[in-house]
């Protein structure tokens, strides 16, 4: 087995780190453990019923304290009833929610030892606002994350917000399981993997918005050149257990859901303005609010600065629109609309590595750009056909325009010899060398029916959700290249049209029996693919059809601990170009990527105030469909690659002193932890390298799968408006190269990515009587530079970045 002389330095910080964060769990356990047995405790308890005295089961009934950030829910059992138990004495609001009602708040005092007993009383109410979403899908909406049987996190606005988190890779980095590799600096491309599989434009991870499409082909070429700006979102929710069949078409990885938030109540909105180093500007507007039965909410947002290279600079703005309008009692409509561009001076090539040790922040590729549209809609009605029983159906559909002026295609092209053969070389890339046009346009919509219901069957508590969605897509593609590298039209090479028709079908059922809930379903897949090349006026098609199971079980001894497992069938179909052959039409011998995943774990709330959840997970990939050559970058054919094995463990845990020591002070620790033992091929299995096609890499390990990550925060916070904390991100080393090459190559393409560290600190301070928010944050505090991707030569880490800002609510 090949090691590294990184490893050992590594893994000593990486022990370091985990020794104090265990030392400062053990610390507050035994401190809240000696304060809590010495404060007196009240109960609350209840029942839950309708206006006609019947009891409402599977009521979510939340009971908080603000002034300690104390939180916890229970939902009703089959009496209607609920208990809260050993609460700290003061003031509570008791917030109760159930589907086809609207909800009940009740603000109360518990005194010490008290013992109060009440009845809450639901009446029917609008369901405006209520999106399908996949922590409410599977749960039910009267159901924590904590009942869900499998994997899931959710990073809630606060978390968002606080973290000042600069784009979408850092929010991430926060949830266990996931790999989010940097690529220009500003966070426009995704790169996310999820339990060792491969980060690259995010192809084995499913991305949702509001729980529908948000890449541009997922049917087609799931690949991501286009992900909108964190700031549009209120929150995010990442599933990785068997409750995903319900969000197809890809199943392997996991599914990555951005929420939006709703329109206010009242006529509010916020100015945040930030501004930092390397030219860095954030300027967002929101403004919203209910008027008679619509709610409307408006957001802009402008970003602009520097990347991780010189050469590098971007530029991006990101309207929305939301409206939610109540056209009867449980009857709604909600619209949605945005438009998104990006000019982005960005290349696709990374360095060599000669270039790297001169200079790893240089970029020979001055005079490459990328230009991006997105215009993308989506109107969903929901109508709660009973009390327990609601049917939505959402429309939805984008327009997606990019063209992307290059050099090269990646660090072996040095400049790219296809679009301009008579070039002369490196000493010639700014004057004379020609160029590539890569111009896309990507058309999708569909429309996704979904029905959902709660009852009773015999003595068995039910609820079903099942559905359908019809889904079309066409790419258009095509590949001038330009005389000069300033050029913006030339010689048309390629002209491809590649549309797909999708039909699924899904259907998932949760059997409640006591404690224990049975969750299976099945999804069924149905795609047809059609390539034309205009050029050769040729066209072909084909179709597959893949069904997908899963089950999951659960089972809640107490309120306090959730034991669940679950497995499921992982799909990702094949992309358009690489199923059919692009000269003679013809179907290629390329199956849809299939697994067995399996994972087993617990989930939680052992006081409130401190938060555990542990995985294990198991991923047996049948066929794991991979690049035909490593040189061929991020664009290349792909191949069978044959069976790989994904096994290991997450980690989450929260510490919240301030609540488990009824304090206004509060300490906090937050850690996400990934440990991935196995992550290698299996089978009979050769390299995709060019020159290595008879070597076997049977055994080596996958490329870009560190074996361990971890982000872990540590933080104090006061109730009068103060939030700080300290951020440390660990990645272990990687290889480049399915040959698990150590020594780097000369073209910076493969050889071992050594492990890094980085710590980002923020401060945030809320001045009430002035409505306003100042902060302050610094990236990579320390202002290391590594390595963090090889696939298109060497791409470097960003700088320190330092920033700060305020945000004015009205």
């Amino acid at each position: 087995m090949k090691t590294s002389t990184h490893t050992l330095p590594a893994l000593a910080r990486f022990r370091y780190l985990l020794v104090q964060a265990f030392k400062a769990l053990i610390w507050s356990l035994t401190v809240a453990t000696v304060s809590l047995a010495q404060t007196s405790q009240a109960t609350l308890s209840g029942r839950v019923l309708d206006q006609n005295g019947a009891a409402v089961i599977g009521a979510a009934v939340t009971l908080r304290q603000e002034a300690r950030n104390f939180e916890r829910l229970l939902t009703t059992d089959a009496t209607g009833a609920f208990q809260f138990d050993n609460l700290p004495p003061g003031q509570y609001r008791l917030r109760t929610l159930s589907t086809g009602f609207s909800s009940a708040t009740l603000e109360l005092t518990l005194s010490p030892n008290e013992n109060r007993n009440l009845e809450v009383i639901l009446h029917p109410g609008p369901i405006a606002e209520e999106v399908i979403v996949i922590t409410s899908s599977i749960a039910g909406p009267a159901d924590t994350t904590a009942r869900i049987p499998g994997s899931v996190e959710v990073l809630d606005k606060v978390s968002l917000e606080n973290s000042r988190v600069f784009n979408f890779s850092e929010a991430l980095r926060k949830i266990a399981g996931l790999n989010v590799r940097d690529e220009e600096g500003f966070g426009l491309r995704p790169n996310i993997g999820i339990r060792g599989l491969n980060p690259t434009r995010s192809t084995k991870v499913l991305l949702l918005e509001d729980g529908l499409p948000l890449t541009y082909a997922p049917y087609g070429d799931n690949a991501s050149y286009y992900h909108p700006p964190i700031d549009r979102f209120d929150s995010i929710e990442v599933l990785k257990g068997s409750g995903q069949i319900l969000y197809g078409p890809a199943t392997v990885g996991g599914v990555i859901n951005y929420l939006t938030p709703n329109p206010p109540t009242k006529p509010s909105g916020s100015v945040t303005l930030l501004g930092g180093n390397r030219n860095y500007f954030n300027g967002h507007l929101s403004y919203g609010g209910t008027w008679r039965a619509t709610g409307l909410l408006f957001n802009y947002l402008r970003k602009q600065g520097d990347g991780a290279r010189e050469n590098i600079r971007s530029g991006l703005n990101d309207f929305n629109f939301k409206s939610v309008t109540t056209l009867a009692a449980m009857h709604t409509l909600t619209f949605k609309a945005n438009y998104y561009s990006e000019d982005s001076n960005v290349t696709y090539s990374g360095l060599t590595e000669a270039e790297y040790q001169a200079n790893p922040r240089q970029n020979p590729f001055r005079n490459d750009f990328f230009y991006g549209d997105r215009w993308g809609a989506s109107a969903t009605h929901a109508y709660a056909l009973s009390p327990n029983s609601l049917l939505s159906t959402s429309l939805y559909g984008s327009v997606f325009k990019r063209d992307w002026w290059r050099q090269s295609s990646n660090s072996s092209q040095r400049p790219n010899d296809s679009a301009d053969p008579a070039c002369g070389g490196m000493a010639n890339l700014n004057t004379t060398c020609g160029n590539e046009g890569r111009l896309r346009q990507y058309y999708h919509w569909g429309v996704e029916p979904r029905w959902r219901v709660f009852y009773n069957l015999a003595s068995l508590r039910n609820q079903t959700e099942l559905g359908f969605r019809f889904h079309y897509e066409n790419q258009d593609r095509r590949q001038e290249n330009g005389p000069l590298p300033t050029s913006r039209s030339g010689v048309l090479v390629e002209d491809n049209q590649r549309k797909n028709q999708a039909y699924s079908a899904f259907i998932q059922n949760r059997f409640l029996v006591g404690k224990l809930a049975i969750t299976p379903g099945v999804r069924v897949e149905k795609i047809k693919y059609e390539r034309t090349n205009r050029l050769a006026g040729v066209t072909g098609k084909t179709e597959l059809t893949q069904v997908v199971p899963g089950i999951g079980i659960a089972y809640t001894p107490s309120e306090k601990i959730t034991l669940f497992a679950g497995a499921h069938r992982g799909f990702a179909p094949p992309r358009t170009e690489d199923i059919i052959n692009n000269t003679t039409g013809g179907s290629i011998d390329l199956d849809p990527e299939l697994s067995w995943n399996y994972e087993a774990g617990l989930r939680s709330l052992l006081r409130p105030g401190l938060r555990l959840e542990a995985t294990f997970f198991r991923m047996d990939y049948e066929n794991q469909i991979v690049p035909a050559s490593i040189a061929g970058g991020v664009g290349a054919t792909l191949t069978n690659g044959g069976k790989t094995l994904h096994q290991g463990v997450e980690l989450t845990a929260q510490v919240d002193t301030g609540t488990l020591l009824s304090s206004e002070h509060n300490v906090y620790l937050r850690t996400a932890y990934t440990y991935l033992p196995i992550a290698k091929f299996t089978g009979t299995r050769f390299s995709s390298i060019k020159g290595f096609a008879d070597t076997s890499v049977s055994g080596n390990r996958l490329p870009y799968a560190p074996r361990s990550l971890l982000n872990l925060t540590i933080g104090y916070s006061h109730r009068r408006g103060f939030d700080a904390f300290l951020e440390a991100v660990h990645v272990s080393d990687q290889f480049g190269d399915d040959l698990n090459t150590i020594t780097p190559t000369p073209d910076g393409q493969r050889g071992l990515i050594p492990g890094y560290r980085i710590w980002n600190a923020t401060a945030n301070y809320n001045v009430e009587s002035l409505r306003t928010t100042f902060f302050v944050t610094v990236k990579n505090l320390l202002n290391s530079t590594f390595i963090v991707d090889r696939a298109r030569g060497i791409l470097p880490s960003s700088p320190r970045l330092v920033q700060a800002g305020l945000k004015f609510r009205f």
